[in-house]
Protein backbone atom coordinates (compact mmCIF):
# COMPACT_ATOMS: atom_id res chain seq x y z
CA UNK A 1 0.00 0.00 0.00
CA UNK A 2 1.37 3.41 -0.93
CA UNK A 3 1.89 6.11 1.69
CA UNK A 4 -0.97 8.14 0.21
CA UNK A 5 -3.40 5.21 0.26
CA UNK A 6 -2.31 4.23 3.77
CA UNK A 7 -2.99 7.77 4.98
CA UNK A 8 -6.41 7.70 3.31
CA UNK A 9 -7.34 4.43 5.01
CA UNK A 10 -6.09 5.68 8.38
CA UNK A 11 -8.22 8.81 8.05
CA UNK A 12 -11.27 6.72 7.22
CA UNK A 13 -10.66 4.40 10.20
CA UNK A 14 -10.34 7.39 12.54
CA UNK A 15 -13.54 8.99 11.31
CA UNK A 16 -15.51 5.76 11.36
CA UNK A 17 -14.20 4.86 14.84
CA UNK A 18 -15.51 8.15 16.20
CA UNK A 19 -18.92 7.42 14.68
CA UNK A 20 -18.83 3.88 16.08
CA UNK A 21 -18.15 5.06 19.64
CA UNK A 22 -20.71 7.86 19.50
CA UNK A 23 -23.44 5.35 18.57
CA UNK A 24 -22.74 3.01 21.50
CA UNK A 25 -22.53 4.76 24.87
CA UNK A 26 -24.32 1.89 26.64
CA UNK A 27 -21.81 -0.61 25.25
CA UNK A 28 -19.03 1.60 26.58
CA UNK A 29 -20.64 1.69 30.02
CA UNK A 30 -21.05 -2.09 30.10
CA UNK A 31 -17.48 -2.57 28.95
CA UNK A 32 -16.18 -0.31 31.71
CA UNK A 33 -18.28 -2.22 34.25
CA UNK A 34 -17.17 -5.61 32.85
CA UNK A 35 -13.51 -4.74 33.31
CA UNK A 36 -14.07 -5.05 37.06
CA UNK A 37 -15.34 -8.66 36.93
CA UNK A 38 -14.58 -10.18 33.50
CA UNK A 39 -10.94 -10.65 32.52
CA UNK A 40 -10.30 -8.19 29.73
CA UNK A 41 -13.91 -7.02 29.90
CA UNK A 42 -15.32 -9.83 27.73
CA UNK A 43 -16.19 -13.52 27.82
CA UNK A 44 -13.71 -14.48 25.06
CA UNK A 45 -10.53 -12.79 23.91
CA UNK A 46 -11.89 -12.82 20.36
CA UNK A 47 -14.73 -10.52 21.43
CA UNK A 48 -12.24 -7.75 22.17
CA UNK A 49 -11.69 -5.60 19.10
CA UNK A 50 -11.08 -1.94 18.37
CA UNK A 51 -12.56 0.49 19.02
CA UNK A 52 -14.55 -1.40 21.69
CA UNK A 53 -16.55 -4.63 22.13
CA UNK A 54 -20.17 -4.52 20.95
CA UNK A 55 -22.58 -5.62 23.67
CA UNK A 56 -25.73 -7.20 22.25
CA UNK A 57 -29.23 -7.40 23.69
CA UNK A 58 -31.06 -9.89 21.48
CA UNK A 59 -31.56 -11.30 18.01
CA UNK A 60 -34.62 -12.02 15.90
CA UNK A 61 -34.68 -13.51 12.42
CA UNK A 62 -31.82 -12.02 10.44
CA UNK A 63 -31.23 -9.16 12.87
CA UNK A 64 -29.27 -8.53 16.06
CA UNK A 65 -29.72 -5.59 18.40
CA UNK A 66 -27.11 -3.92 20.56
CA UNK A 67 -27.72 -2.62 24.09
CA UNK A 68 -28.10 0.89 22.70
CA UNK A 69 -31.16 -0.25 20.77
CA UNK A 70 -29.60 -0.27 17.30
CA UNK A 71 -30.54 -3.09 14.95
CA UNK A 72 -28.19 -4.69 12.43
CA UNK A 73 -28.40 -7.19 9.61
CA UNK A 74 -26.44 -10.02 11.20
CA UNK A 75 -23.81 -11.36 8.82
CA UNK A 76 -21.47 -12.06 11.75
CA UNK A 77 -23.44 -15.22 12.47
CA UNK A 78 -21.63 -15.91 15.73
CA UNK A 79 -18.46 -16.97 13.87
CA UNK A 80 -20.37 -19.42 11.70
CA UNK A 81 -22.99 -20.67 14.15
CA UNK A 82 -26.18 -18.89 13.14
CA UNK A 83 -27.06 -20.38 9.77
CA UNK A 84 -30.61 -20.81 11.12
CA UNK A 85 -30.75 -17.12 12.08
CA UNK A 86 -32.04 -16.04 15.48
CA UNK A 87 -34.99 -17.45 17.40
CA UNK A 88 -36.00 -19.70 14.52
CA UNK A 89 -39.45 -21.07 15.37
CA UNK A 90 -38.36 -24.71 14.96
CA UNK A 91 -35.37 -24.22 17.25
CA UNK A 92 -37.36 -22.27 19.83
CA UNK A 93 -40.01 -25.01 19.87
CA UNK A 94 -37.38 -27.73 20.30
CA UNK A 95 -35.72 -25.89 23.20
CA UNK A 96 -39.02 -25.16 24.89
CA UNK A 97 -40.29 -28.73 24.57
CA UNK A 98 -37.03 -30.27 25.76
CA UNK A 99 -36.60 -27.82 28.66
CA UNK A 100 -40.01 -28.82 29.94
CA UNK A 101 -38.92 -32.46 30.12
CA UNK A 102 -35.45 -32.01 31.60
CA UNK A 103 -32.20 -30.79 30.07
CA UNK A 104 -29.54 -33.07 31.53
CA UNK A 105 -29.34 -36.71 32.59
CA UNK A 106 -25.81 -37.82 31.58
CA UNK A 107 -27.62 -40.65 29.78
CA UNK A 108 -28.53 -40.87 26.07
CA UNK A 109 -31.84 -39.82 24.57
CA UNK A 110 -33.42 -40.94 21.29
CA UNK A 111 -32.65 -37.61 19.64
CA UNK A 112 -28.96 -38.56 19.67
CA UNK A 113 -29.71 -41.53 17.40
CA UNK A 114 -31.71 -39.38 14.99
CA UNK A 115 -28.93 -36.79 14.80
CA UNK A 116 -26.24 -39.45 14.25
CA UNK A 117 -28.31 -41.12 11.53
CA UNK A 118 -28.81 -37.83 9.70
CA UNK A 119 -25.13 -36.92 9.97
CA UNK A 120 -24.22 -40.36 8.64
CA UNK A 121 -26.41 -39.72 5.61
CA UNK A 122 -24.96 -36.28 4.96
CA UNK A 123 -21.27 -36.92 5.60
CA UNK A 124 -20.91 -40.59 4.60
CA UNK A 125 -19.47 -41.52 8.01
CA UNK A 126 -21.11 -44.51 9.71
CA UNK A 127 -20.31 -43.84 13.37
CA UNK A 128 -20.59 -40.69 15.50
CA UNK A 129 -19.97 -39.31 18.96
CA UNK A 130 -20.86 -35.93 20.41
CA UNK A 131 -18.99 -33.23 22.30
CA UNK A 132 -19.62 -29.62 23.29
CA UNK A 133 -17.32 -27.43 21.16
CA UNK A 134 -15.13 -27.50 18.12
CA UNK A 135 -12.10 -27.59 20.39
CA UNK A 136 -13.35 -30.78 22.03
CA UNK A 137 -14.11 -32.36 18.66
CA UNK A 138 -10.66 -31.71 17.21
CA UNK A 139 -9.02 -32.77 20.49
CA UNK A 140 -10.75 -36.15 20.37
CA UNK A 141 -9.88 -36.43 16.68
CA UNK A 142 -6.16 -35.94 17.32
CA UNK A 143 -6.34 -38.42 20.21
CA UNK A 144 -8.10 -40.95 17.99
CA UNK A 145 -5.55 -40.69 15.19
CA UNK A 146 -2.77 -41.35 17.69
CA UNK A 147 -4.66 -44.13 19.46
CA UNK A 148 -5.51 -46.02 16.27
CA UNK A 149 -2.09 -45.74 14.63
CA UNK A 150 0.11 -45.93 17.72
CA UNK A 151 2.04 -42.93 16.40
CA UNK A 152 2.73 -39.54 17.99
CA UNK A 153 3.36 -37.00 15.22
CA UNK A 154 0.61 -35.10 13.43
CA UNK A 155 0.60 -32.91 10.34
CA UNK A 156 -1.08 -29.52 10.59
CA UNK A 157 -1.59 -26.81 7.99
CA UNK A 158 0.11 -23.47 8.48
CA UNK A 159 -2.44 -20.85 9.54
CA UNK A 160 -5.30 -23.26 10.33
CA UNK A 161 -7.16 -22.87 13.61
CA UNK A 162 -8.52 -26.04 15.22
CA UNK A 163 -9.44 -24.83 18.69
CA UNK A 164 -7.35 -24.09 21.74
CA UNK A 165 -6.11 -27.45 22.99
CA UNK A 166 -2.34 -27.90 23.15
CA UNK A 167 -1.84 -30.19 20.15
CA UNK A 168 -3.16 -27.67 17.64
CA UNK A 169 -2.04 -24.39 19.18
CA UNK A 170 0.79 -24.35 16.68
CA UNK A 171 1.11 -22.06 13.64
CA UNK A 172 -2.38 -20.56 13.88
CA UNK A 173 -1.91 -16.89 12.96
CA UNK A 174 1.87 -16.47 12.88
CA UNK A 175 3.32 -13.12 11.88
CA UNK A 176 5.48 -12.89 8.78
CA UNK A 177 8.65 -12.97 10.87
CA UNK A 178 7.54 -16.18 12.60
CA UNK A 179 6.60 -18.42 9.68
CA UNK A 180 10.04 -19.70 8.68
CA UNK A 181 10.89 -20.97 5.19
CA UNK A 182 7.98 -21.87 2.92
CA UNK A 183 9.22 -25.42 2.34
CA UNK A 184 9.53 -26.02 6.11
CA UNK A 185 7.16 -23.72 8.03
CA UNK A 186 8.01 -23.07 11.66
CA UNK A 187 5.99 -24.77 14.40
CA UNK A 188 5.50 -21.48 16.23
CA UNK A 189 3.40 -21.46 19.39
CA UNK A 190 0.02 -19.81 18.87
CA UNK A 191 -0.33 -18.88 22.52
CA UNK A 192 1.63 -18.73 25.71
CA UNK A 193 1.63 -21.88 27.82
CA UNK A 194 2.30 -24.28 24.94
CA UNK A 195 5.34 -26.44 25.83
CA UNK A 196 8.11 -27.05 23.32
CA UNK A 197 7.52 -30.77 23.82
CA UNK A 198 4.02 -30.36 22.34
CA UNK A 199 5.27 -28.30 19.40
CA UNK A 200 7.84 -31.00 18.63
CA UNK A 201 4.97 -33.39 17.90
CA UNK A 202 3.50 -31.16 15.17
CA UNK A 203 4.85 -30.90 11.62
CA UNK A 204 3.58 -27.81 9.83
CA UNK A 205 2.92 -27.81 6.09
CA UNK A 206 1.46 -25.24 3.72
CA UNK A 207 -2.11 -25.46 2.42
CA UNK A 208 -2.44 -26.76 -1.13
CA UNK A 209 1.11 -28.18 -0.94
CA UNK A 210 1.12 -31.93 -1.58
CA UNK A 211 4.89 -32.00 -1.99
CA UNK A 212 5.36 -30.78 1.58
CA UNK A 213 3.13 -33.57 2.89
CA UNK A 214 4.96 -36.15 0.80
CA UNK A 215 8.31 -34.93 2.09
CA UNK A 216 7.17 -35.02 5.72
CA UNK A 217 5.88 -38.57 5.37
CA UNK A 218 9.15 -39.73 3.81
CA UNK A 219 11.29 -37.97 6.40
CA UNK A 220 9.30 -39.43 9.32
CA UNK A 221 8.54 -43.01 8.25
CA UNK A 222 6.04 -44.80 10.48
CA UNK A 223 5.82 -41.85 12.87
CA UNK A 224 2.94 -39.69 11.58
CA UNK A 225 -0.48 -40.57 12.96
CA UNK A 226 -2.41 -38.37 10.57
CA UNK A 227 -3.19 -34.91 9.31
CA UNK A 228 -5.88 -32.51 10.47
CA UNK A 229 -6.91 -29.60 8.28
CA UNK A 230 -9.80 -27.42 7.28
CA UNK A 231 -10.75 -28.65 3.80
CA UNK A 232 -11.45 -24.98 3.10
CA UNK A 233 -9.29 -22.64 5.15
CA UNK A 234 -11.53 -20.27 7.10
CA UNK A 235 -9.13 -18.80 9.60
CA UNK A 236 -7.64 -16.75 6.78
CA UNK A 237 -10.66 -15.35 5.00
CA UNK A 238 -11.62 -18.18 2.65
CA UNK A 239 -8.95 -20.24 0.87
CA UNK A 240 -10.27 -23.05 -1.28
CA UNK A 241 -8.43 -26.30 -2.10
CA UNK A 242 -6.86 -26.62 -5.51
CA UNK A 243 -8.22 -29.41 -7.74
CA UNK A 244 -6.81 -32.75 -6.65
CA UNK A 245 -5.44 -31.47 -3.33
CA UNK A 246 -7.87 -33.19 -0.95
CA UNK A 247 -7.88 -36.41 -2.99
CA UNK A 248 -4.11 -36.32 -3.09
CA UNK A 249 -3.86 -35.91 0.67
CA UNK A 250 -6.00 -38.96 1.32
CA UNK A 251 -4.00 -41.06 -1.12
CA UNK A 252 -0.62 -39.94 0.26
CA UNK A 253 -1.54 -40.38 3.91
CA UNK A 254 -3.11 -43.79 3.45
CA UNK A 255 -0.10 -44.99 1.48
CA UNK A 256 2.00 -44.25 4.57
CA UNK A 257 -0.44 -45.73 7.10
CA UNK A 258 -1.62 -42.29 8.31
CA UNK A 259 -5.14 -40.91 8.68
CA UNK A 260 -6.92 -37.87 7.25
CA UNK A 261 -9.18 -35.70 9.42
CA UNK A 262 -11.32 -32.81 8.18
CA UNK A 263 -12.04 -30.02 10.64
CA UNK A 264 -15.46 -28.98 9.36
CA UNK A 265 -16.33 -26.89 12.40
CA UNK A 266 -16.76 -23.89 10.08
CA UNK A 267 -17.65 -25.58 6.78
CA UNK A 268 -19.92 -28.31 8.12
CA UNK A 269 -23.54 -27.44 7.16
CA UNK A 270 -22.53 -23.97 5.89
CA UNK A 271 -20.66 -25.18 2.79
CA UNK A 272 -23.68 -27.33 1.95
CA UNK A 273 -25.86 -30.04 3.47
CA UNK A 274 -22.86 -32.38 3.71
CA UNK A 275 -20.23 -29.73 4.26
CA UNK A 276 -16.98 -29.64 2.31
CA UNK A 277 -16.89 -33.44 2.46
CA UNK A 278 -19.84 -33.68 0.08
CA UNK A 279 -18.99 -30.50 -1.82
CA UNK A 280 -15.57 -31.79 -2.89
CA UNK A 281 -16.43 -35.49 -2.91
CA UNK A 282 -13.57 -36.56 -0.63
CA UNK A 283 -14.45 -38.59 2.47
CA UNK A 284 -11.80 -38.44 5.22
CA UNK A 285 -11.25 -40.95 8.01
CA UNK A 286 -12.61 -38.48 10.57
CA UNK A 287 -14.70 -35.32 10.43
CA UNK A 288 -15.28 -32.70 13.14
CA UNK A 289 -18.47 -30.63 13.35
CA UNK A 290 -19.71 -27.91 15.73
CA UNK A 291 -20.95 -24.32 15.37
CA UNK A 292 -23.92 -24.48 12.94
CA UNK A 293 -25.00 -27.93 14.12
CA UNK A 294 -26.64 -26.70 17.32
CA UNK A 295 -28.64 -23.75 16.03
CA UNK A 296 -27.08 -21.56 18.72
CA UNK A 297 -26.80 -24.22 21.43
CA UNK A 298 -23.27 -25.55 22.16
CA UNK A 299 -22.74 -28.93 20.52
CA UNK A 300 -20.07 -30.74 18.51
CA UNK A 301 -19.74 -34.06 16.73
CA UNK A 302 -17.01 -36.44 15.62
CA UNK A 303 -17.79 -38.83 12.78
CA UNK A 304 -15.57 -41.48 11.30
CA UNK A 305 -15.07 -44.79 9.59
CA UNK A 306 -15.86 -48.05 11.34
CA UNK A 307 -12.16 -48.83 11.58
CA UNK A 308 -11.31 -45.59 13.37
CA UNK A 309 -14.43 -45.14 15.47
CA UNK A 310 -14.18 -48.82 16.37
CA UNK A 311 -11.45 -47.74 18.80
CA UNK A 312 -14.19 -46.03 20.79
CA UNK A 313 -16.62 -48.91 20.42
CA UNK A 314 -14.16 -51.51 21.71
CA UNK A 315 -12.75 -49.33 24.48
CA UNK A 316 -9.27 -48.69 23.11
CA UNK A 317 -10.07 -44.97 23.29
CA UNK A 318 -12.48 -43.51 25.84
CA UNK A 319 -14.36 -40.55 24.41
CA UNK A 320 -16.09 -39.06 27.44
CA UNK A 321 -17.79 -35.92 28.71
CA UNK A 322 -20.54 -35.17 31.19
CA UNK A 323 -22.41 -33.02 28.69
CA UNK A 324 -21.76 -35.13 25.57
CA UNK A 325 -25.07 -35.74 23.81
CA UNK A 326 -26.82 -33.38 26.21
CA UNK A 327 -30.60 -33.67 25.64
CA UNK A 328 -31.03 -29.95 24.94
CA UNK A 329 -28.23 -29.97 22.36
CA UNK A 330 -29.56 -33.11 20.71
CA UNK A 331 -33.08 -31.72 20.49
CA UNK A 332 -31.90 -28.52 18.80
CA UNK A 333 -29.51 -30.37 16.48
CA UNK A 334 -32.37 -32.64 15.43
CA UNK A 335 -34.55 -29.63 14.64
CA UNK A 336 -31.73 -27.94 12.70
CA UNK A 337 -31.03 -31.02 10.58
CA UNK A 338 -34.54 -32.30 9.97
CA UNK A 339 -36.70 -29.15 9.99
CA UNK A 340 -34.55 -26.14 9.09
CA UNK A 341 -31.61 -27.07 6.84
CA UNK A 342 -33.66 -28.72 4.12
CA UNK A 343 -32.99 -28.94 0.40
CA UNK A 344 -35.24 -25.92 -0.17
CA UNK A 345 -33.32 -23.96 2.46
CA UNK A 346 -30.02 -24.67 0.73
CA UNK A 347 -31.45 -23.67 -2.64
CA UNK A 348 -32.49 -20.34 -1.16
CA UNK A 349 -29.10 -19.86 0.51
CA UNK A 350 -27.47 -20.50 -2.86
CA UNK A 351 -29.57 -17.83 -4.52
CA UNK A 352 -28.75 -15.27 -1.82
CA UNK A 353 -25.05 -16.12 -2.04
CA UNK A 354 -25.07 -15.57 -5.79
CA UNK A 355 -26.88 -12.27 -5.31
CA UNK A 356 -24.45 -10.92 -2.72
CA UNK A 357 -21.38 -12.10 -4.64
CA UNK A 358 -22.54 -10.57 -7.93
CA UNK A 359 -23.45 -7.34 -6.18
CA UNK A 360 -20.13 -7.00 -4.37
CA UNK A 361 -18.13 -7.81 -7.50
CA UNK A 362 -19.95 -5.04 -9.33
CA UNK A 363 -19.42 -2.62 -6.45
CA UNK A 364 -15.65 -3.22 -6.30
CA UNK A 365 -15.07 -3.47 -10.04
CA UNK A 366 -11.73 -1.88 -10.80
CA UNK A 367 -10.49 -1.99 -7.19
CA UNK A 368 -8.46 -5.17 -7.64
CA UNK A 369 -10.12 -6.97 -4.72
CA UNK A 370 -11.44 -10.53 -4.56
CA UNK A 371 -14.87 -11.96 -3.68
CA UNK A 372 -14.76 -15.57 -2.51
CA UNK A 373 -17.77 -17.68 -1.49
CA UNK A 374 -18.26 -21.26 -0.34
CA UNK A 375 -21.85 -22.20 0.40
CA UNK A 376 -23.48 -19.69 2.73
CA UNK A 377 -20.17 -18.04 3.64
CA UNK A 378 -18.16 -15.45 1.79
CA UNK A 379 -15.59 -12.72 2.14
CA UNK A 380 -14.24 -9.62 0.45
CA UNK A 381 -10.48 -10.10 0.27
CA UNK A 382 -8.37 -6.97 -0.11
CA UNK A 383 -5.69 -8.50 -2.32
CA UNK A 384 -5.03 -8.55 -6.08
CA UNK A 385 -5.24 -12.36 -6.31
CA UNK A 386 -7.23 -14.96 -4.34
CA UNK A 387 -4.95 -16.42 -1.63
CA UNK A 388 -3.94 -20.06 -2.12
CA UNK A 389 -2.23 -20.50 1.25
CA UNK A 390 -1.55 -18.69 4.50
CA UNK A 391 1.45 -16.82 3.16
CA UNK A 392 -0.70 -15.31 0.43
CA UNK A 393 -3.17 -14.33 3.14
CA UNK A 394 -0.47 -12.41 5.01
CA UNK A 395 -0.45 -9.98 2.08
CA UNK A 396 -4.16 -9.21 2.49
CA UNK A 397 -4.60 -5.62 3.66
CA UNK A 398 -5.70 -5.67 7.30
CA UNK A 399 -6.30 -1.91 7.50
CA UNK A 400 -8.69 -1.97 4.56
CA UNK A 401 -10.44 -4.93 6.15
CA UNK A 402 -10.90 -3.05 9.43
CA UNK A 403 -12.09 0.10 7.67
CA UNK A 404 -14.64 -1.95 5.73
CA UNK A 405 -15.86 -3.57 8.96
CA UNK A 406 -16.38 -0.14 10.56
CA UNK A 407 -18.29 1.21 7.56
CA UNK A 408 -20.55 -1.84 7.48
CA UNK A 409 -21.18 -1.64 11.22
CA UNK A 410 -21.94 2.08 11.23
CA UNK A 411 -24.40 1.51 8.40
CA UNK A 412 -26.39 -1.34 9.86
CA UNK A 413 -24.54 -4.57 9.02
CA UNK A 414 -22.85 -6.60 11.76
CA UNK A 415 -19.75 -8.55 10.67
CA UNK A 416 -17.10 -10.42 12.67
CA UNK A 417 -14.69 -7.87 14.14
CA UNK A 418 -11.60 -9.71 12.88
CA UNK A 419 -12.44 -8.71 9.32
CA UNK A 420 -9.30 -9.94 7.55
CA UNK A 421 -9.57 -13.43 9.03
CA UNK A 422 -13.32 -13.98 9.05
CA UNK A 423 -16.29 -14.36 6.71
CA UNK A 424 -19.89 -13.30 6.34
CA UNK A 425 -22.59 -15.92 6.92
CA UNK A 426 -26.01 -15.85 5.32
CA UNK A 427 -28.78 -17.54 7.30
CA UNK A 428 -32.04 -19.12 6.23
CA UNK A 429 -33.83 -16.06 7.63
CA UNK A 430 -31.99 -13.46 5.58
CA UNK A 431 -33.79 -11.69 2.76
CA UNK A 432 -32.74 -10.11 -0.51
CA UNK A 433 -33.06 -6.72 1.19
CA UNK A 434 -30.59 -7.86 3.85
CA UNK A 435 -27.88 -8.86 1.38
CA UNK A 436 -28.59 -5.79 -0.72
CA UNK A 437 -27.81 -3.62 2.30
CA UNK A 438 -24.40 -5.27 2.59
CA UNK A 439 -23.76 -4.66 -1.11
CA UNK A 440 -24.86 -1.03 -0.82
CA UNK A 441 -22.46 -0.57 2.10
CA UNK A 442 -19.59 -1.94 0.01
CA UNK A 443 -20.34 0.76 -2.53
CA UNK A 444 -20.45 3.32 0.27
CA UNK A 445 -17.07 2.06 1.48
CA UNK A 446 -15.51 2.47 -1.96
CA UNK A 447 -16.87 6.01 -2.20
CA UNK A 448 -15.74 6.82 1.36
CA UNK A 449 -12.20 5.78 0.47
CA UNK A 450 -12.28 8.15 -2.44
CA UNK A 451 -13.66 10.99 -0.34
CA UNK A 452 -11.11 10.43 2.43
CA UNK A 453 -8.31 10.69 -0.12
CA UNK A 454 -9.45 13.99 -1.58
Amino acid sequence: MSVAVSSTVSSLISAQSRTFLARQPRSRALHDRALRSLAGGATSSWQIAAPQPVWLSHGAGSQVYDVDGTGYVDLHGGYGVSIVGHAHPAVVAAIRERAGRGTHFAQPTEDAIVVAEELSRRFSQPLWRFANSGTEATMDTVHLMRAVTGRDLILKVEGCYHGHHDSVQVSVLPDADEVGPAERPAASAANTGIPQAIRDLVIVVGFNDLDAVRRALVEHPGQIAGMILEPVMMNAGIITPLPGYLDGLRELLHAHGALLAFDEVKTGLTAGPGGATALYGVTPDLVCLAKALGGGVPVAAIGGSSDVMGAIADGRYEQVGTFNGNPLAMATARAVLTEVLTADAYARLGALTARIADGVRAAVDGCGWQVVTVGAKGCLTFAPEPPRNYRDFLRVDGDLSHAHWLVQHNNGVFLPPWGKSEQWLISVQHSEADVDRFVANVGLFVRALGAAGE
